[in-house]
């Protein structure tokens, strides 16, 4: 089994520092380049020395900022998915509507992530790759995905206790709040090269919001 340490790669003593451009921008723009390389090559493949070509900046300029390809990952998930989980956690804290409308924002929310930008790779990389590293096995686990089943059985609960939702098992309907939604960005990532006219994923989003909310509903209650 791989371990975190072979993600590691010796730091060089002295980094170069020719890249000019502006430092606050430096760290978000290694991550974009590091999101499209293990897009291309896994997490595996990826070399330090392919996502200092795609930013455009030496080697040793990653190194100022990401202490191996572990830490790039890990910021990475936590760019990409751990802040959205926590802003999707604000506005569970901060909404005063009814909860079917909150649960059908915050699934929109989600699903604009990981249909329409290039982090729909992510979960391809972690169904596909991460059981080889478990320390990041564990990482993704802890930052994402108890945060994120946090989040929905949160709603979940506000809505048994309002009378909005009929009384259900919150651990399984997490897990089904965000099944359809992994789906679709797998098929973004997998299969959708070979669909012969493009997948309506935005409908399929709202078909999930539809269904859920009809099937959570409490009795005489509309979604």
């Amino acid at each position: 089994m791989t371990r975190l340490k072979d993600l590691r790669e010796e730091e060089p003593k002295k980094p170069a520092a020719r890249w000019r451009r502006r430092k606050e921008a430096r760290p978000s723009e290694i991550l974009e380049a590091a999101m499209d390389v293990f897009a291309e090559k896994g997490l595996t493949g990826a070399r330090m020395e392919d996502i200092a070509a795609r930013a455009g900046v030496t080697k040793g300029t990653i190194y100022l900022y990401f202490a191996n390809k572990a830490a790039v990952f890990q910021a990475l998930v936590t760019e990409a998915i751990g802040e959205r989980v926590k802003q999707a956690g604000a506005m569970v804290d901060a909404y005063e509507g009814p909860t079917p409308e909150l649960m059908a924002n915050v699934l929109r929310f989600i699903g604009a992530v990981l249909v329409t930008t290039n982090r729909a790779a992510l979960p391809k990389l972690v169904i596909g790759e991460i059981a080889q590293f478990p320390e990041l096995q564990e990482f993704y686990r802890r930052a994402v995905i108890d945060r994120g089943l946090a989040v929905w059985e949160k709603i979940l609960k506000r809505g048994i206790a309002r009378g909005e939702f009929r009384p259900v098992p919150t651990g399984h309907v997490a897990r089904i709040c965000i099944a359809p939604l992994l789906v679709a960005a797998l098929w973004r990532t997998l299969f959708a090269q070979f669909d012969t006219e493009p997948y309506d994923i935005d409908g399929l989003i709202e078909t999930h919001v539809d269904v859920l909310l009809r099937g959570l509903a409490a009795d005489g209650a509309s979604a």
